[in-house]
Formats: C-alpha cells, structure tokens, sequence
C-alpha cells in the first residue's frame, strides 16, 4: 500500500517507478504533491479503485503507466489537463464508461494505450486533434458508434505529415464504414479493425497507404459491389490496394465481399499471410499465388472457386498452410504440390493443407511423400 508513504518528503521527485511490484488497494490522491514529476510508471501492480482525478494537477507529467491493474471506474476528465503528456497507458485494466474528449487537449501525445478495458460510447472526434499521434489502441472494448473522419483528417497549417502508425480498434461494436480519410494515414503501417460490425465499401482511398504492411478488417460486413464508383462496380477491394507493395498481413475473411477473386490483388514481392476465405467471391485460383515467393499462409476457404489449381502455386515454396476448402474445384490435384517440402531443410514449408469439399477427381500425386512437415491433410469430399 502507498497510504504509508508520505509523498510530501519528496518535494523535487521527477522521476517514479513503481512498476512490477506487488502494490494494491487505490492509488492515493496525495499523489498529487508530487508538482515536479515527469514520468510516473505503476503499471504492473495489483491497484483498484478508480484513476484518482488529483493525478490531474501533475501538470509536468510527460509519461503516465497505470496498465496492468485492477483500476474500474472512468478515465478522469482532468486526465486532459497533462498537457505535457506523450505517453498514456490504461490498458488491461476494467475501466468503463466513455473515452472523455477532453484526451484530445493532449496535443502532445504520441501513444495513446486504452485497450483491453470495457470503455463505451463512441469514439471522441476530438482524438483528431492529436497530430503527433502515432499508436492509438482502442481494441477490446465496448466502444459503438462509428470510426470519426476526424482520425484521418489533416488541418491545412500542418501540411500532409500525418504521424500514424499504428491504428487499433478491433474487437469491438463499430458500424457505419471507413471513412475516406484514412487513406491520408500515409505512415499508417498496421490498421486493426477486424471483430466488429463495420459494413459498406472498402473505401478506393486506402490504396494511399503505401506503408501499410498488416491489414485485418475480418468478421465485419463489407461489401464489395461499388454503385456510386461505376467503374469500380465488381472491384471487391480497391483495385489501387495493387499500389501497396509492402503489404505483408492482409485478412478480409469473414465478410459480404463480392467480385472476381482473380482480380482482388496483385502479387506483393513481401506478402506472407493473406485470408480470403467466407466472403461471396467467384472466379478461379490465380497463378499469380506462385509469384507471391515470400507467401506462408493462403486460405481461400468456402470462395465459390470452380476451375482446377494452377501447377504456379508449387512455385511458392515457402507455403506452410494452404486452404482450398469448400470451393468447386475440379481437375487434378496439381504434382508441383511436391515442391513445397523440406527443399534445402527449411524448416517453414508445408504443414497444413485443405482441398476438401471440393471435385477433384484422378488419384493423389506420388510427390505429396515429399511432403515431410505435413501434419494435416484434409482431401474429403472429394471424388479422388
């Protein structure tokens, strides 16, 4: 417990660091007469009760760590009186109620930490006020309402430096669409929006984010057809995604997206995970897959595929997971599924493979015994 501790012998303390012990009960409002510090970090401790407000009046404060306790009750408005403060961390704690705007005075906050906590209410437009933002976590939450254009928009007397690098909303209860104006997150790198009810278009302005290397907007609602874009009408996720070579991670499965899925995107030289699978897509497996050379995961389960795999995919050696499933493919199962085994003993090559539910026909290939890592092959609901 700190209520022993008398702040008041420590008029000229700046620095605090009562991180990873075994502290509890609440934090005690006499924290406050410490006016001098800059950097408070109790994270890590076993503190409940709520945030007390008095932490308000340390106006010199520029870094505040109360992550992993047990804090409930509500962020305090005074928390927007830190007007020093670029670093804030809340997360896993059972805080609740809204985000208060007043977060939005911060202006000189770079990383905002607020996730894993049962905040609700809607997302304050006033976070757009925080140019110098570059991680903003919000994920796992109650938050509702709809994500504010605010985010992404950037007043002229900035210029386009827009900091973002890291936007996390996931699992929580958003609707409504993306707005347009997170294409303007030009260093946007990770953009976390998966697990909510989010609907409408993808919007065409995400293909600016050329930086962008993760992308998760699974389990939401999107669409894909585009009536106000006419020629983007079958385009299932903006053909201009086709400009963001340095797309690593990309997960859209989960949703109501419709088009041709040879089309959705182009082969990115460093992509390594990319789930397609549950959306309303048509078409045929491209051999473009096979130029994807980085490639490790590819699941285009239950996609409305028809036509035969193309022998190219044997060409992405590194593959380690391959889903097929529940499609309508038909043909052979192609032979070149040989080269993705222990080729020069690298260890991340093929261990799970899916083509069930599908029409093959003809007998399994004599080369899937080169298949050493394999440890589940799934070829049901075939006519093999």
């Amino acid at each position: 417990m700190l209520h022993e501790f008398s702040f008041m012998s420590f008029p000229n303390l700046e620095y605090l660091d009562l991180s990873l012990n075994d502290l509890f009960d609440a934090i005690p409002p006499q924290i406050s007469s410490l006016s001098k510090l800059i950097y408070l970090d109790m994270s890590y401790n076993q503190f409940s009760g709520i945030s007390p407000p008095e932490i308000g009046h340390l106006k010199n404060l520029e870094v505040l760590h109360l992550n992993e306790n047990q804090l409930n009750g509500s962020i305090p408005q005074e928390t927007g009186h830190l007007q020093f403060l670029y670093e804030l961390a809340l997360f896993a704690n059972y805080l609740e109620g809204p985000i208060p705007a007043s977060l939005g005075h911060l202006n000189n906050l770079t990383s905002l930490y607020l996730h894993e906590n049962q905040l609700s209410g809607s997302i304050p437009a006033s976070l757009g006020n925080l140019h110098n933002l570059a991680s903003l976590y919000l994920q796992e939450n109650q938050l509702s309402g709809s994500i504010p254009p605010s985010l992404g928009t950037i007043p002229k007397d900035i210029g386009n430096l827009n900091l973002m690098v890291d936007l996390e909303l996931a699992i929580n209860q958003l609707s409504g669409s993306i707005p347009a104006s997170i294409g303007n997150l030009s260093n946007l790198e990770f953009l976390f929006l998966r697990d909510n009810q989010l609907s409408g278009p993808i919007p065409q302005e995400m293909g600016d984010l050329m930086k962008l290397t993760t992308l998760q907007l699974d389990t939401n609602n999107f669409v894909g057809y585009l009536p106000q874009l006419k020629y983007l009408r079958w385009c299932p996720i903006p053909k201009s995604l086709n400009s963001c070579k340095s797309s690593v991670r990309i997960r859209v499965e989960g949703n109501n997206l419709t088009g041709n899925i040879s089309d959705v995107l182009d082969a990115y030289p460093n992509l390594q995970f990319i789930d397609l699978s549950h959306n309303n897509f048509y078409g045929e497996v491209s051999h473009i897959w096979g130029q994807c050379l980085h490639l490790a995961t590819l699941r285009m389960a239950g996609s409305n595929l028809t036509g035969s795999i193309p022998p190219e995919i044997g060409n992405a050696t590194q593959i380690h997971e391959l889903d097929l499933s529940s499609n309508r493919l038909v043909g052979v199962i192609p032979k070149e599924f040989g080269k993705l085994s222990s080729l020069n003993q690298i260890p991340l090559k093929l261990n799970y493979l899916n083509l069930s539910k599908n029409k093959f026909s003809q007998e399994i290939p004599f080369q899937f015994g080169n298949l050493v890592h394999l440890f589940q092959l799934d070829l049901s609901y075939n006519s093999l």
